[in-house]
């Protein structure tokens, strides 16, 4: 999952903030309209100074991709978030929001993270940010897919992905693609799934995404498996193997290898007891 930076909003105005103290204390002298005009502005000025520290604090923590500075991380987005609440800056509150919700669906807490996302996605549309309304959207679809609820994460993917083409986020849209084709392929329809993929795997080279353009040969390769296109499936594996090597992600590279190593197994299988055919 991926964050996002979000704009933030509802910053009050110095000039409202003296005309509210005038129509408040018509009659005060000009030294205590001064002091009450001045400590109310200092007042916000340190709740937002608060805020863009706890802010930068979340980030540095969750940076370090530990599960104790990503706990930790949780506990400054939740602050930060309080803050901006205060000073009205929904998109900021919406940003951190979404935080809480990404490293809780990284610390396995998927019903926090549906929790949190549901709340940003509220304010995303509060505030007019279609590219957050995209990205929580996807997010969404992602923790139904994880908890097994296959249509409903398409209903949440199946909204995102127009928004992210309006917004014009191609690589946002190559992941939607991807988790649409995933859940097909989960769901046992191989030639929708098929679909999906190629239209991400057209996206991701298009933006240059090798990794993304990796994972998505992977998994057209492993639909192919499963339709018993072996030829084919080994095709896309070894493009799929070569750039995991290149991009360094060895994780990927050894999921790609597994079903490679499956196809060998398969293959020896049939040749070995011919009658399975």
């Amino acid at each position: 999952m991926r964050s996002r930076k979000g704009v933030g909003k509802g910053r009050v105005s110095r000039w409202w903030v003296i005309l509210a103290v005038v129509v408040m204390f018509p009659g005060s002298p000009a030294g205590t309209l001064k002091a009450v005009t001045v400590s109310f502005i200092a007042e916000r000025d340190q709740t937002r100074l608060a805020a863009e520290r706890a802010f930068a604090e979340a980030e540095r923590l969750r940076a370090q991709q530990r599960a104790d500075s990503l706990r930790q991380a949780v506990v400054k987005y939740e602050e930060a978030a309080r803050l901006y609440r205060t000073l009205g800056e929904r998109g900021k509150e919406a940003e951190c929001l979404a935080g809480v919700g990404i490293l809780s669906y990284q610390l396995g807490d998927l019903r926090k993270a549906l929790e949190y996302f549901t709340q940003a996605l509220a304010l995303y549309r509060a505030v007019g940010d279609r590219d957050g309304e995209a990205t929580t959207l996807n997010n969404i679809g992602k923790v139904y897919d994880d908890l097994g609820e296959k249509q409903k994460a398409l209903e949440y993917f199946t909204q995102a992905l127009p928004l992210r083409r309006a917004v014009g986020n191609r690589e946002g849209e190559a992941t939607t693609l991807g988790n649409i084709g995933k859940v097909y392929a989960d769901l046992g329809e191989k030639q929708k799934a098929l679909e999906y993929f190629t239209q991400s795997l057209a996206l991701r080279r298009a933006v240059g995404d090798r990794a993304g353009e990796a994972t998505t040969l992977n998994n057209i390769g492993a639909v192919y498996f499963d339709l018993g296109e072996k030829w084919k499936a080994l095709v896309y594996l070894t493009q799929s193997l070569a750039l995991h090597r290149a991009v360094g992600d060895r994780a990927g590279e050894f999921r790609t290898l597994i079903y490679m190593m499956r196809l060998v197994n398969d293959d020896l299988g049939e040749k070995q007891n011919p009658r399975r055919r």
